[in-house]
């Protein structure tokens, strides 16, 4: 394993995310306490508690997925396509680097930033609700593989991806709908019965659920199938990402 290729590739993106603090941190914080002033204000008037847990405090664990998610896809997705845009691409596959070490800098760095960001809110969430985190561990699990999954996930977008516009498709079309319906902002049981049934077809609920019983041991469906949700989802980014540079497919034309 060439851990200096690793490292000179993660130090690499780290330091262009630095050089776009404002965008890279500083806009999703603001963000997402926006959600709070809009979301725990408004509609937190109207809804006290949600099993027992205010509605401010409620909404905490969804606000970190939202963010983990979209923040993984992006800067994965932007990482690797930026090297196809200008080419530079073409130097990294010529070098002695195998793509295992490839894709270990580039996803490494994308998982970091997704843990930065996921850290950042809920520390700034202390700021507005009561917080409490029943279980450290597993929260800091669901972190980390919610990071690396989507970073995955948003690697192969970017290799897929052939102009600006297709980075957004997925991420815009499929999964912030996909979030927003998800359990994000509300219980399952707040639903009518019809639409419990179909909620449990979305993935991003088990994310969802699972790391919210990490805070508060409330959840929506158990957390044994929220693990092996992600743990699927990952094995298959996993997969994807071999079956690409095996190939050649959208790299190597």
């Amino acid at each position: 394993m060439n851990w200096y290729a690793i490292k000179a590739i993660y130090k690499f993106e780290m330091a262009r995310w630095w050089r776009t603090v404002w965008q890279s941190i500083v806009s999703p914080v603001v963000s997402t306490a926006l959600y709070f002033v809009v979301f725990g204000t408004a509609i937190g008037s109207r809804i006290e508690e949600v099993n027992g847990i205010g509605y401010g405090s409620f909404i905490v664990p969804g606000l970190v997925m939202l963010t983990m998610i979209t923040q993984g896809i992006t800067v994965g997705a932007f990482g690797i396509y930026f090297p196809k845009f200008i080419g530079t691409i073409y130097e990294l596959l010529s070098a002695p680097v195998s793509y295992v070490e490839i894709v270990i800098g580039y996803v490494g760095a994308a998982t970091t930033k997704a843990l930065v960001l996921g850290l950042l809110i809920i520390a700034t969430s202390i700021l507005f609700v009561p917080l409490q985190i029943a279980h450290p561990f597993w929260m800091l699990a669901f972190l980390v593989l919610t990071g690396v999954t989507f970073s995955l996930f948003g690697f192969i977008i970017g290799i897929w991806a052939d102009s600006f516009e297709k980075l957004q498709l997925i991420p815009m079309l499929i999964v912030m709908p996909l979030i927003f319906l998800g359990g994000t902002f509300y219980s399952v049981d707040m639903l009518p019965e019809t639409w419990q049934t179909i909620i449990h077809f979305n993935p991003v609920l088990y994310l969802v659920s699972g790391f919210r019983w990490s805070f508060y041991e409330i959840a929506d469906v158990s957390v044994g199938v929220s693990l092996a949700a992600i743990t699927f989802f990952l094995v298959v980014c996993m997969t994807a990402v071999w079956w690409i540079f095996k190939t050649g497919w959208k790299v190597k034309t």
